[in-house]
């Protein structure tokens, strides 16, 4: 069903999406999750003209920015200007403000193919080709701003994929960081995050992008989907869904996913338990 007035992407359709979800939650499962077969699920989900060739051409890209790194450049930070000259310089992938304006900066196929998109997506390339280079590459969840690191905690070398992929010195970090949040630079805040938080961040960036746009409520709801088959997902999430749900007239699944969410919190928080069962009470009485 594809809502004259909305502008693409559109949602792929049921069955399609049903097998979609299951591959998701099969991969966010398996012992070594591939964060790029996540994110290209992630897209499939948000836009039917994703297809198998299309997912197979976007790691296939992938596998062909990486052929084009120099073979082992040396310690931490050859490796970070080796893949902001091709990546950021070459290619010119980065970003712009109005990239977070348009869901596209979300969805992996999409960042490849505008070589634009949001911080974390951006970070998602330049993780995935380093990695197929064999780059001691990892993920960095600064607060506000996600940037990639190269090399161990002690050698550690910052690059910021969104500004082209430029390489961090010394209090560049901090001010990104006290710049998004008004706070310091924490040393946890340059660990490693795994491909399961990454994925996280990037369907909470999408829901985050939904909300302010109420008509784009489906967004939301496969988004907080997908999210839900996350191991270890904040349960949270349940009472997202169903206020999603009956925010889009679905008061009796809405009201299953309130009471569910209810249970869930009951034992920690009894007042706040009784709030969303009268939520779910006051959507089973919209049915009649």
């Amino acid at each position: 069903m594809h809502h004259p007035y909305l502008p693409p992407p559109y949602p792929p359709p049921p069955e399609r999406s049903a097998e979609l979800r299951r591959r998701f939650a099969e991969e966010a499962r398996s012992e070594r999750p591939d964060l790029s077969a996540l994110c290209l699920l992630i897209g499939a989900e948000g836009d039917g003209t994703l297809d198998e060739a299309g997912i197979d051409a976007a790691q296939l890209e992938l596998d062909r920015l990486a052929g084009e790194l120099p073979y082992r450049p040396g310690g931490p930070h050859a490796w970070a200007e080796a893949v902001r000259r091709l990546l950021g310089a070459r290619y010119g992938f980065h970003g712009t403000p109005g990239d977070y304006q348009r869901l596209e900066s979300s969805l992996l196929h999409e960042v490849l193919r505008r070589r634009r998109g949001l911080p974390i997506l951006l970070s998602v390339v330049w993780l995935e080709v380093a990695r197929r280079a064999g780059a001691p590459v990892y993920g960095v969840a600064l607060p506000g701003h996600f940037v990639v690191g190269f090399g161990p905690a002690e050698e550690q070398v910052l690059a910021d994929p969104f500004d082209g992929g430029r390489v961090l010195t010394g209090s560049d970090a901090e001010l990104l960081v006290v710049g998004a949040t008004g706070a310091p630079l924490e040393p946890s805040m340059l660990e490693p995050a795994t491909p399961l938080e990454v994925v996280q961040r990037i369907l909470n960036n999408i829901r985050a992008w939904a909300a302010a746009r109420p008509e784009r409520s489906d967004v939301a709801l496969w988004a907080v989907e997908l999210a839900l088959l996350v191991p270890a997902h904040p349960a949270r999430l349940r009472y997202e869904k169903g206020q999603l749900l009956v925010q889009r007239g679905e008061f009796a699944s809405g009201a299953e996913e309130l009471e569910y969410y209810a249970d869930l919190i009951e034992v920690v928080d009894e007042p706040a338990a009784l709030k969303v069962r009268q939520q779910a009470h006051t959507a089973r009485a919209m049915l009649n």
